[in-house]
């Protein structure tokens, strides 16, 4: 599979190594607008795109994969505001989109396990309710994707809350994310219910960017032959552990 590579930081190249490792070719790599420039031949042999560039670039870098029919993996966050439009312009022009919060098979796992907790605390008001996250200073969205998932996850499963804030907050209805920039910290969520009684918590820690890496190609595999809008509950139940085992 020949892949185009769009954001060339620490994750590119960890993507880069292992797409490598599984037999996948880098035809071009993007790391900043200018590089676009004059590349639209290379970037038309690719059979897909693994988009992991900044939030004010991301858009853009996915409407010329668009341009050019190339299926594009999106692992950027801080742009969802735009999601909709990008969605309406792939289904109008028949292109192909996957795109995540977090392409690790335990984040996924552990979004699952979000939304059965968040169902079962729903009759238990007595608990209140808060995410926090935790990434390294480099990340420049704040909260995160994941949280972001994380929170409308339990919005959508937990009647008292309505809506997440960024922010300290005494109404009942807001769901706090606190958010945590710290040197050299993949990532770690945390979902706490807290009550006068007891605590209960959730928590992923990633231990590396090995699990994004790897997931994200797992995905370029799996799109190239697809048209259409996905994200990685589409791709988990198709392709479930045995792609993330190779």
């Amino acid at each position: 599979m020949k892949i185009a590579l769009s954001g060339y930081g620490k994750m590119g190249k960890e993507i880069e190594k292992i797409a490598l490792e599984r037999g996948h070719e880098i035809v071009v790599k993007f790391n900043d607008p200018n590089d676009w420039v004059g590349k639209e031949k290379e970037l038309a042999e690719a059979d897909v795109a693994i988009e992991f560039s900044m939030p004010h670039s991301v858009v853009s870098n996915i409407f010329k994969c668009f341009d050019a029919n190339v299926p594009v993996v999106v692992g950027t966050t801080g742009w969802f505001g735009q999601l909709e439009h990008v969605k309406d312009v792939c289904h109008e022009h028949n292109r192909s989109i996957l795109y995540a919060s977090n392409f690790s098979i335990g984040v996924n796992l552990f979004f699952e396990v979000n939304k059965v907790l968040a169902k079962l605390m729903n009759d238990h008001e007595e608990y209140s309710v808060t995410v926090e996250e935790t990434h390294h200073t480099a990340k420049l969205d704040s909260p995160s994707g994941t949280a972001i998932k994380l929170a409308n996850d339990i919005i959508d499963n937990l009647d008292r809350k309505n809506l997440w804030v960024n922010e300290k907050t005494d109404k009942d209805y807001e769901l706090e994310i606190v958010s945590h920039r710290v040197e050299n910290v993949p990532g770690t969520h945390v979902v706490k219910y807290e009550s006068d009684i007891d605590d209960i918590e959730i928590v992923h820690t990633a231990k590396s960017r090995v699990g994004f890496a790897k997931g994200a190609v797992v995905a370029a595999e799996w799109l190239t032959d697809k048209k259409g809008v996905y994200t990685m509950s589409d791709l988990l139940k198709d392709v479930k552990f045995e792609g993330f085992a190779k």
